[in-house]
């Protein structure tokens, strides 16, 4: 003890891969550390599409820190990867798997409930035999500060814990970066929303469909029309013995399109191309959400203030740029690293000075020109301008655009440009690689698909209604501090859990009598809430955590 406040040499909050990275790290260099998770076990609280890998660039990968993570922890290889071009019925394809295999060691599918678990409780064992542990239904509210310098941490269960060291691994909606001044919710183009349904599906019936084995494994991405011109695309991986489907869209664009997230992931999965994979097997077990930050713009080049350092989605580190969506990977080196770096303070004697050595160690390493690479800050940008933007889009829709792309050679030379990394890190945010270019290629390339989808996807009460709630009542985590349809009413479409016609979700439209005349209010109801975030950029609200245990709790993640 010190003073009134329990101390640790470091803390660590949140118990994904990023946390777990940074804890392992810790408890290897011999620092007493204490990881604070707010689930009611790790990963509860956790969504992810989701693939991670292990670059072969990389100074640090998840199996290098944990032997036995791809055999115990993670579903199943990713050996294969193609995107699909759609416009209405027709469909042209495209194996992109050199561009998924550069700088590559390996790819795994992964379900964060399983995974973070695992994690867990190897970062428990590890970490107790250095004096700290890890503890559960815990969830930090803020940052402890004495005479203006961070300190340690508060907690909603716990007295506040002083720590020399401290790592926010908290999540894409990390309240210790935005305490910090380090990260906030302010511009919604800064920002993308994935929305997921998991399908059980037997081994067997994967291994036909899919044409693999246990050691190899299907990824697919699909952009075009199918989605009401929302910048963004689809995907589907196969697990060991379900798929992960789901869509992520430019949070800017769903609010410009009013479009809903839960009938956009229809979309996808009632496409006759889907057919041949979901027809007589559609079981979707859990539907989830969350934000994922766009590290282009909003990965911070310096996430770090005093004590406390950023990692992962809560220091906006997550890549996400056309074909390719890495973020668990970049969690696992930003934790190992920040952890080396405090190491190497301590042992020099000057603790302090272990946020500015992380962000050094970022940019000495190549994280940092992997998130907000320079092709994308040179060229991407100006692809964004309207006039580049609007001048593309008609070329491309335009007969001589049709033409070229009819020609003899652009097939294969398409495929070879999917496939470039470099083009990929410098892929304008425009409707143009999202929507006009895929729609074009289906439509001059394109084959129809004449499979007949059989699936019906679960309506939103159904999706809400099978999902685990431990509902805080009396204490909502969200409020609403403007309640008219102008400051809050696009929530009312974007939130993945609530619809304009819909009255059981977060957010709902309403109309009321005031002063004589009718005025449309949003309402809210925090009960059925996936805490994604997205409220909280779209509409005026005051948005926390719920407390420990409390809230959705997600089986598959």
């Amino acid at each position: 003890m010190t003073g009134e406040y329990e101390q640790y040499e470091a803390v660590v909050v949140g118990a994904g891969p990023g946390g777990a990275a940074a804890a392992a790290t810790l408890a290897r260099n011999g620092i007493e550390t204490l990881v604070l998770e707010r689930g009611v076990e790790a990963g509860s609280k956790n969504v992810s599409g989701g693939l991670i890998y292990a670059e072969e660039s990389a100074p640090y990968t998840i199996d290098s820190l944990f032997p036995d993570f791809r055999e115990e922890a993670a579903e199943r290889p990713i050996t294969s990867y193609n995107i699909h071009n759609v416009a209405d019925e027709k469909v042209k394809s495209f194996d992109i798997t050199r561009l998924h295999e550069h700088d590559t060691e390996w790819s795994d599918a992964v379900l964060r409930r399983k995974m973070d678990s695992w994690l867990a409780d190897r970062v428990h064992e590890m970490t107790s035999e250095t004096g700290g542990g890890l503890l559960t239904g815990v969830r930090v509210n803020g940052l402890l500060r004495e005479s203006g310098k961070i300190v340690g941490v508060t907690c909603d269960e716990l007295d506040p814990i002083k720590a020399d060291f401290i790592v926010a691994a908290d999540g894409v909606n990390s309240e210790l970066a935005r305490d910090a001044g380090l990260m906030n919710w302010d511009e919604p183009d800064e920002w993308f929303q994935g929305v997921k349904a998991v399908i059980e599906m037997p081994e067997d019936v994967i291994a036909e469909r899919f044409d693999v084995s246990p050691d190899t494994g299907e990824a697919h991405l699909f952009s075009g029309n199918l989605f009401e011109n929302v910048r963004g695309g689809g995907f589907l991986y196969t697990n060991q013995d379900s798929l992960s489907i789901g869509t992520v869209f430019h949070l800017d664009s769903l609010v410009t399109e009013e479009a809903e997230p839960h009938e956009l992931l229809d979309n996808l999965l009632t496409h006759p191309l889907l057919a041949q994979w979901l027809n007589g097997h559609y079981d979707e077990v859990e539907y989830s959400a969350k934000l994922v930050p766009d590290s282009k713009k909003a990965a911070h080049p310096a996430p770090h203030r005093g004590r406390l350092a950023l990692v992962g989605d809560a220091g906006g580190q997550m890549q996400a740029q056309g074909p390719i969506i890495k973020g668990m990977n970049h969690a696992v080196t930003a934790g190992a690293l920040a952890a080396e770096a405090f190491a190497e303070a301590r042992m020099r004697g000057d603790p302090e000075k272990a946020g500015l050595l992380y962000e050094k160690k970022l940019k000495d390493e190549g994280v940092m020109d992997k998130l907000r690479p320079k092709q994308y800050r040179t060229l991407g940008r100006f692809g964004e301008t309207e006039r580049i933007a609007d001048f593309t889009d008609t070329l491309l829709s335009s007969p001589i655009g049709r033409a070229v792309l009819r020609s003899g050679s652009m097939e294969s030379q398409l495929e070879r440009l999917y496939s470039s990394p470099f083009l990929s890190s410098m892929i304008p945010d425009t409707k143009t690689p999202y929507v006009t270019l895929p729609t074009v290629i289906a439509e001059e390339l394109g084959t129809e698909i004449e499979d007949v989808n059989e699936v019906e996807p679960k309506s939103l009460a159904d999706r809400i209604g099978d999902l685990t709630y431990d509902t805080d009542v009396g204490n909502p985590h969200i409020r609403l501090r403007n309640d008219s349809y102008e400051a809050s009413g696009a929530a009312v479409s974007a939130c993945p859990v609530s619809a304009k016609d819909f009255g059981g979700g977060c957010y709902r439209e309403e109309t009321v009598q005031m002063n004589g005349h009718e005025e449309k209010i949003v309402s809210l109801d925090t009960q059925p809430c996936v805490e994604c975030g997205t409220c909280a950029v779209v509409a005026e609200t005051e948005w926390e955590h719920p407390r420990g245990d409390k809230g959705v709790e997600f089986k598959q993640g």
